[in-house]
C-alpha cells in the first residue's frame, strides 16, 4: 500500500491539484493525480488480488478513495459480490467528483438494470447528501431510456433533500431526460413537485445544452418560476 501512495505522489501535478481542489470544496486531501492515471492504476490492481487490496487499502487521500471505487467498478465478479462492495463504498463518498466518477464507471449496470434499480431505492430515501446523489447519478447515467423514463421522472420528483449536490444532480438528470425525451419531460415540467431552486436549475441546464434549439430554449426560459 505504501508503494501505491509513493506512486501517487510521484504522479502528482501541483497545478492540477490546485485546479481540482478548487472544484471540490472542503476536500483538503487531494494529491493531484489526473483521472486517466488513476484509471490505469485501478485496472492494474484488478489484474491481481484486488479483493485483498480492497480489504487492506488506505483511504487517507482523495485519490486512494477514488482508486478503491474504480477497482470495484473494473473488477471481474458477479452482480451480488459487486453490489456488496458498492454498498460498503457508498458511505465513503464525500464529494461530487468521487460520486460521479464512480457512478459513470459502473458499466455493469447496463446488463443488470432491474437488480441495480432495486439496489438504489434505499439511497434515494437516505438523509445523507452523497448517498442520494449516488442514486440520482446512477439514474442519469443508465436509466434515461424508453423503458424507464416514466418511472425516472416519477422518482426524481420524489427526491427530498436540501443538499446542494442533491438538487444539482436532480436538475442535471431532468435536463438529460428533456434532451432524450422532450415531450414527456415538458409535460412533467408543467406539473411537478420540485422546489423552486431545483426546478429553475433544471431549466437552466436544459438551456445550456447544445442539443436544444433556440426556439425551445426561449420557451424553457419563459417557464422560470
Amino acid at each position: 500500500m505504501d508503494n501505491l501512495r509513493n506512486r501517487l505522489f510521484e504522479l502528482a501535478d501541483d497545478k492540477y491539484k490546485k485546479f481540482h481542489s478548487s472544484l471540490c470544496p472542503n476536500t483538503e486531501n487531494i494529491i493531484g493525480v489526473r483521472l486517466p492515471q488513476l484509471r490505469q492504476i485501478a485496472k492494474e490492481i484488478t489484474k491481481g488480488d484486488w479483493r485483498s487490496f480492497l480489504s487492506t487499502s488506505k483511504e487517507d487521500y482523495y485519490e486512494e478513495v477514488l482508486i478503491n471505487g474504480l477497482v470495484i467498478a473494473y473488477a471481474k465478479c458477479d452482480v451480488d459480490e459487486r453490489l456488496n462492495y458498492i454498498k460498503d463504498f457508498v458511505p465513503k463518498i464525500y464529494n461530487w467528483a468521487i460520486c460521479d466518477t464512480f457512478c459513470n464507471t459502473l458499466k455493469f449496470v447496463n446488463k443488470n438494470k432491474e437488480a441495480v434499480w432495486d439496489f438504489i431505492q434505499p439511497y434515494l430515501k437516505s438523509s445523507k447528501e452523497f448517498e442520494i446523489r449516488f442514486a440520482v447519478v446512477i439514474i442519469l447515467n443508465y436509466y434515461i431510456t424508453e423503458d424507464y423514463i416514466d418511472i425516472v421522472l416519477e422518482t426524481l420528483d420524489k427526491v427530498r433533500h436540501n443538499g446542494y449536490y442533491v438538487k444539482m444532480a436532480v436538475a442535471w438528470a431532468i435536463s438529460m431526460c428533456f434532451i432524450k425525451f422532450e415531450e414527456k419531460t415538458m409535460l412533467y415540467l408543467k406539473n411537478n413537485n420540485l422546489d423552486d431552486f431545483t426546478y429553475n436549475k433544471s431549466l437552466q441546464k436544459i438551456c445550456e445544452s447544445l442539443c436544444v434549439d433556440k426556439k425551445t430554449k426561449a420557451l424553457i426560459k419563459s417557464m422560470k418560476r
